[in-house]
């Protein structure tokens, strides 16, 4: 046997032994890149549905929880509120319908609502993410002028929304605050983020 064949048989040993070492590596690294792109148990936590108690919201209150970040409010209207709801001019609102903005199937009606006493909605702006004020108060007394019926407004550019969270036309905001998914569990409980329980 040739030298150059000595060598050549070397120098494959050597090229399957370092091919194998790097495969190994190579695997080894992928593992934990694999792994750090499923969500972590935090981020799970974060997407998970939430429960919110709503048995001791009394007429006209609202309270906030948080869903994937967001503040959803939920407000339980009077029956002074839902009445206007029914009496509020269509002309005046860029999506009266709400067919264009976010919100599930099963939410229908100018209350845009499962039970029309509760609001449930993500508090944030369509516009740019801002969080409006609630403006729950009727009149001049609410700070909004003699004509307001009570509602919602962004502070950050002036758009305003009814007490649906439909926005009003000629203002920043392109669409009405979104509705997220829920289901009631009990007369006093909802689940924020979870609709299959029946709508």
């Amino acid at each position: 046997m040739s030298d150059d064949t000595k060598m050549d048989g070397g120098r494959r040993t050597l090229v399957i032994a370092t091919s194998a070492v790097g495969g190994a590596a190579v695997a080894g690294a992928a593992v934990p890149f694999l792994a750090s792109l499923t969500p972590s148990e935090r981020a799970k936590a974060a997407g998970a549905p939430v429960e919110a108690d709503i048995g001791k919201l009394q007429p006209g209150e609202m309270m906030t929880v948080e869903w994937r970040g967001k503040p959803v409010w939920i407000l339980r209207r009077t029956p002074e509120q839902i009445a206007q709801l029914k009496k509020e001019d269509a002309a005046l609102l860029a999506d009266p319908d709400s067919k264009r903005s976010e919100q599930p199937a099963y939410i229908k009606g100018e209350g845009r609502a499962l039970k029309p006493e509760y609001l449930v909605v993500i508090g944030i702006c369509t516009h740019l993410g801002c969080s409006p004020s609630a403006k729950l108060q009727q009149g001049a007394d609410s700070g909004m002028g003699a004509d307001w019926q009570g509602g919602f407004l962004c502070p950050c550019h002036g758009s305003t929304f009814d007490l649906s969270g439909r926005v009003f036309r000629n203002k920043p905001a392109p669409d009405n605050l979104p509705i997220p998914p829920h289901t009631y569990l009990s007369d006093t409980r909802i689940l924020i983020g979870e609709d299959s329980k029946g709508a």
